[in-house]
């Protein structure tokens, strides 16, 4: 059931979102002993919300008519936005996607509100001048396709549901990652620090994930955390957009 207090949950979230990420450095927050503990706090907070609080019903998995398919697999419900933050909820229908994609220069934190999501995690790395030049792939890239290839690491794939803690990404840990709805339809709040920006620097990018062709036989299968990828740029993918529909709970203020 929703809380009784006069401040709402939610707003005590915006609250402490705005201490943590308004003088926030994303070159140094990663070492910055205050902002970890405002970042501490944010989570405790994330960690107790739930869809009632922000009057959200599930949604039931229901057949899709034919009238219905092209509605958008994913909405989102815009909650706030300074210049520090942005918050809102993204809705995904069952079987939906997030595809890869980035958030350059950016904090994050996901909390689930019902559902279950899988996310995929990377890190992009430091490529040598050069490197993917003496990579193979299958098919072969295009030569105007080098210039969008990324180096590097998957770091985490994790299964989140409304009994788990925040996922947490930073500009250079867990930046890049895909969420796909699992077993049914899911909701996330998402807070994004600061919030996306084009003419900041800040926009987003998607991007397909490649491996290249080995050379070396015995080079290990199944490794799943820590394993080397090759990330390659794409146009936001057609079947992937993203609705917007009304938020129903308290409204939060500065």
């Amino acid at each position: 059931m929703p809380r009784g207090n006069m401040t709402s949950l939610i707003q005590k979230i915006a609250r402490q979102a705005n201490v943590t990420f308004k003088h926030c450095d994303s070159s140094t927050s990663g070492d910055n002993k205050v902002f970890l503990e405002n970042q501490g706090e944010l989570s405790n907070l994330l960690t107790e919300i739930r869809a009632a609080d922000l009057k959200i019903a599930p949604r039931k998995i229901t057949s899709t008519p034919k009238t219905q398919s092209h509605s958008p697999p994913v909405t989102y419900m815009h909650i706030c936005e300074t210049k520090a933050f942005s918050m809102g909820v993204f809705l995904l229908k069952s079987g939906a996607s997030i595809p890869l994609h980035d958030h350059p220069g950016m904090n994050g934190m996901l909390k689930v509100l019902y559902g279950k999501v899988s996310i995929r995690s990377f890190d992009k790395l430091d490529s040598p001048p050069d490197a993917e030049s003496e990579i193979q792939f299958n098919p072969p890239l295009l030569p105007n396709q080098k210039e969008a290839l990324r180096r590097s690491i998957l770091r985490s794939i994790g299964e989140y549901t409304e009994d788990s803690g925040p996922c947490v990404l930073t500009p250079l840990k867990e930046n890049l990652h895909q969420i796909d709805a699992v077993d049914g339809p899911a909701a996330f709040l998402d807070i994004l620090a600061p919030p996306y920006d084009p003419d900041d620097g800040r926009d987003c990018h998607y991007y397909r994930v490649l491996r290249p062709v080995l050379e070396n036989a015995d080079k290990k299968s199944g490794q799943q955390e820590q394993e080397e990828m090759w990330l390659l740029e794409i146009p936001q993918p057609d079947d992937f957009w993203c609705g917007g529909e009304p938020y129903p709970g308290p409204v939060v203020t500065f």
